[in-house]
């Protein structure tokens, strides 16, 4: 939070939106659905890749506010596995600026501290852009601060499945599979990303109110802001505002808020072990 005050000078517009948080109550973890490329390049009569490299900039300036601000964790969609599906020319071009990324933003992700790891069926992706994710991996893995995640060729569905195949295949191989029982617990820990704790914000650019398999598992009682507002327009302001939101929320995680009201009805019930008729009469509210 201080970093990012600092980088704040007296009379950015910024500035106030950032003195209205409240550092105790930052989301530890933030995951965040960039849409609205392709919808932002038509606006424009540009071709698509257009309003993919435009989101390039966004990427950097919540990354580094992430990490000025001291969230413990990013998520990223940087590409479904249903995006396979695009046009070829356009799917090439997202893998190149991907690897341009990576290779430009190494210096910066270990200035702030950064480290970086990939969600997803990595293996399939082309090799070119393995070795460049594992050569970024290994460079950030000892940095401390924010956990850049990036969710690449990823499928929420596909996650769960992937991680009961492997409790399944460790069982066999422990001998273990009459006996093997899947609970929550180990089904967390097969996930893609185990060690990261599951999102308290999720953002979504461009007005879609969906979460189009991602993290279906981990944003159970994540917190949702849309805005519509395509993914290359997405700025620091919007950043913050969608973090303010946030700490407005009343999270109660299936329990009562803390603010409950003590003073309401009390339910009187009937005592439906005796055999007095009267126990099946209306149950009856009383304000006392």
């Amino acid at each position: 939070m201080k970093a990012l005050l600092e980088s704040l000078k007296p009379g950015d517009k910024d500035r106030g939106l950032a003195l209205s948080l409240d550092p105790e109550r930052l989301p530890r973890h933030i995951a965040i659905i960039m849409d609205g490329n392709g919808r932002w390049a038509r606006k424009r009569n540009l071709p698509r890749i257009a309003g993919h490299k435009a989101g390039v900039a966004p990427v950097r300036m919540v990354v580094e506010t992430c990490a000025q601000l001291g969230v413990e964790a990013l998520t990223l969609y940087a590409f479904s596995a249903e995006n396979w599906k695009r046009p070829r020319t356009e799917v090439d071009m997202l893998w190149r600026l991907l690897r341009f990324y990576l290779r430009r933003e190494l210096a910066d992700l270990h200035r702030n501290g950064i480290r970086l790891q990939a969600s997803g069926r990595i293996d399939a992706l082309p090799a070119r852009v393995q070795d460049e994710l594992n050569f970024v991996e290994e460079a950030t893995a000892k940095n401390t601060g924010l956990r850049l995640n990036l969710a690449i060729n990823y499928s929420g569905r596909a996650e769960i499945v992937d991680a009961v195949n492997a409790i399944l295949q460790g069982a066999r191989l422990a001998g273990t599979l009459a006996s093997l029982r899947i609970d929550e617990e180990s089904l967390a820990m097969n996930l893609y990303s185990p060690d990261l704790p599951d999102p308290d914000l999720l953002i979504r650019t461009s007005g879609e109110m969906r979460i189009s398999n991602f993290l279906l598992w981990e944003i159970a009682y994540a917190e949702l802001f849309v805005t519509e507002t395509f993914w290359p327009d997405f700025d620091r302001a919007e950043l913050l505002t969608a973090i303010l939101d946030y700490q407005k929320r009343d999270r109660r995680f299936g329990g009562l808020s803390a603010t409950a009201v003590p003073d309401e009805p009390k339910l009187e019930l009937p005592d439906f072990d005796s055999e007095d008729e009267s126990a099946s009469e209306e149950i009856a509210i009383s304000s006392q």
